[in-house]
């Protein structure tokens, strides 16, 4: 019994480092966040004026136009993306596929490059006299050059196409190991009993990939609610706020406006329920009781 007490206090030491670790840089800032939540002033000259910060959410323009943004982003970019990653990860699982690796790799490369870099370079691409422009100018498909980041339809476009690029192939993984752990005699059966492409695409792909799914929606949906970066290299949340989301409008409210850090980790909050709420939904609607 003291060599087995001896054994488990070593292994809680292990773990006690872990989590002392986790408590200081991850819930500690939690719960502070949370109390600067429910106060208000400049800079660091706060006050606690309970929830007035939050009753001002319902009256800030600015916050309206970046969850309505937000939300357009991840209805339209999730579903998208999602889909173009099963797709591509059942053409690339073909074992008689020349050139997989090739292909492969094309597809998940954007997802390790640097999320500035390639956002400055879609900034180029779709600017005036970017390489779009002249493109489809070239094509005669258009007389003159679309304002790509000036026209608030156009660049919610841009930056959709920015976000859809990069983590498709990153998703994509996820799907083909999923893809290697089913069994191809399912789909021999399934194919003499008559069953077409897409009726095993839809029958037995997708039912067997349903964790997988699930995981990747619910990290999409959480990593589109924090989308900074892309917005702010490539449009700057312009314009007229029409692309800002409510990641760039908490560093605004941080850094680039007087600062007000008890409304902006009000805002950040925010990204928490909603989160909660929208993960919580997910796993009603894929019926995982687990």
């Amino acid at each position: 019994m003291r060599r087995l007490f001896r054994k488990n206090n070593i292994g809680w030491l292990f773990v006690l480092i872990s989590v002392i670790g986790v408590s200081i840089f991850y819930f500690y800032p939690m719960v502070d966040a949370l109390l600067l939540s429910f106060q208000s002033g400049m800079g660091s000259n706060l006050d606690y004026t309970g929830l007035d910060n939050w009753a001002r959410l319902f009256n800030d323009p600015t916050f309206i136009s970046a969850l309505t943004n937000t939300f357009t982003y991840l209805i339209i970019q999730v579903p998208m993306m999602i889909i173009f990653a099963l797709i591509f990860s059942v053409l690339l699982n073909d074992p008689t596929l020349k050139f997989r690796g090739l292909f492969r790799t094309a597809i998940f490369l954007p997802a390790v490059t640097s999320l500035v870099a390639y956002s400055v370079i879609f900034k180029y691409m779709f600017s005036g006299n970017g390489i779009v422009n002249q493109f489809l100018m070239n094509l005669a498909i258009i007389s003159e050059p679309i304002n790509f980041l000036t026209d608030s339809f156009w660049a919610k476009i841009v930056i959709i196409l920015a976000i859809t690029w990069r983590w498709t192939g990153y998703n994509m993984i996820f799907y083909l190991s999923a893809l290697q752990n089913i069994d191809n005699s399912i789909y021999e059966a399934a194919r003499i009993d008559g069953a077409s492409i897409f009726q095993q695409f839809t029958k037995i792909t997708i039912p067997m990939l349903k964790p997988i799914i699930l995981f990747t929606t619910i990290t999409s949906t959480i990593g589109t609610l924090q989308l900074f970066d892309e917005v702010v290299n490539i449009t700057g949340g312009g314009p007229g706020n029409a692309t800002i989301t409510i990641s760039q409008y908490i560093y605004n409210l941080s850094f680039e406006y007087t600062p007000n850090f008890g409304y902006a980790a009000t805002v950040s909050y925010v990204i928490v329920i909603l989160v909660v709420i929208l993960s919580a939904i997910q796993f009603k609607v894929a019926g995982d009781k687990e």
